[in-house]
């Protein structure tokens, strides 16, 4: 039995639910860290180039010479979430360029998944419980407390918090909408691994141009040896989460497996704290927490 098959064979079961779950709280931390190589010393436009560059050229010959080719009808779906995921990847860009990790991050985090519960609703009809959606006010008390004390009490890039929250609030969006769309995707093929290897390959096409027209407008562009370095740490951080939670919400059930991936909050604060040097303080991770703790109510009270 291949490894495609053995996933296939968990689907819609018990176990299928305890490896989702695992794979969703591994999705949770290796987002947080790619978060943080994105937005790191660099600019946040080189280091995307440089990541979706990388993941690009590492899938291309998994996708052309190793797994199975894709069905015709999954062309425009991978045309779908070409163009999704390039609308997700220009507002992250933008909202990373104008405010802190620490305040991006929780927003864009925290806002797709209660969106991605009302899509996952309309398009696969799973419905939440009572408890669940207690998890999710619970979830959303801390995304807005934690707008609310960015606003009032930040410091750091205090003139462009604003709209670095409603493009954090933005790509929330789209974030809700490529996860729905994908886990459709990955549904609609007989072999998960298919998916995920052509998607990588197809999406690590459209933002490293843009990172070099950028690149080359630099007064005083940056040495490309820890650039390229970063790019290729980041496309195994790519393959692994994204993977991760793709292969969650082919297993299981998709808004259950986006909440839990934002546990992902807790994990952003303190590497903003820690590698970044970002000001955290208590309140805000008492405020990450809460988001935290959201996500787990929805995930046992299910």
């Amino acid at each position: 039995m291949t490894l495609s098959d053995w996933l296939i064979s968990l689907e819609g079961t018990p176990q299928g639910h305890d490896v989702a779950l695992i794979l969703a709280i591994m999705a949770a931390f290796l987002h947080a860290v790619f978060g943080a190589l994105q937005k790191g010393r660099h600019d946040p436009w080189l280091s995307r180039g440089a990541i979706d560059a990388s993941y690009g050229l590492i899938a291309m010959p998994f996708a052309l010479f190793v797994v199975p080719w894709p069905e015709a009808h999954m062309w425009p779906i991978f045309a779908g979430a070409f163009l999704i995921h390039l609308g997700y990847k220009l507002l992250q860009a933008f909202a990373y360029t104008k405010g802190a990790y620490t305040v991006v991050y929780p927003v864009v985090r925290g806002t797709g998944p209660l969106f991605t519960v009302f899509g996952a609703y309309l398009i696969f009809g799973e419905t939440f419980t009572l408890g669940q959606w207690f998890g999710v006010f619970i979830l959303l008390s801390g995304i807005f407390g934690l707008a609310f004390y960015n606003y009032m009490y930040l410091i750091k890039d205090r003139a462009t918090l604003m709209p670095a929250l409603w493009l954090a609030f933005a790509t929330g969006l789209f974030v809700a909408l490529y996860t729905t769309y994908d886990a459709y995707g990955i549904r609609a093929t007989q072999d998960p691994f298919t998916f995920l290897a052509w998607f990588f390959f197809i999406d690590g096409i459209a933002i490293p141009p843009i990172a070099y027209l950028r690149y080359r407008r630099m007064v005083n562009p940056p040495a490309l040896p820890p650039l390229a370095l970063r790019g290729i740490a980041g496309a195994f951080i790519a393959f692994a989460s994204f993977g991760s939670i793709m292969l969650a919400t082919r297993l299981d059930k998709v808004g259950e497996a986006a909440i839990l991936r934002e546990t992902s909050t807790v994990f952003a604060a303190l590497i903003g704290w820690l590698v970044l040097k970002e000001t955290v303080g208590p309140k805000r991770i008492a405020l990450m927490s809460l988001i935290a703790l959201g996500a787990v109510i929805v995930e046992f009270a299910g």
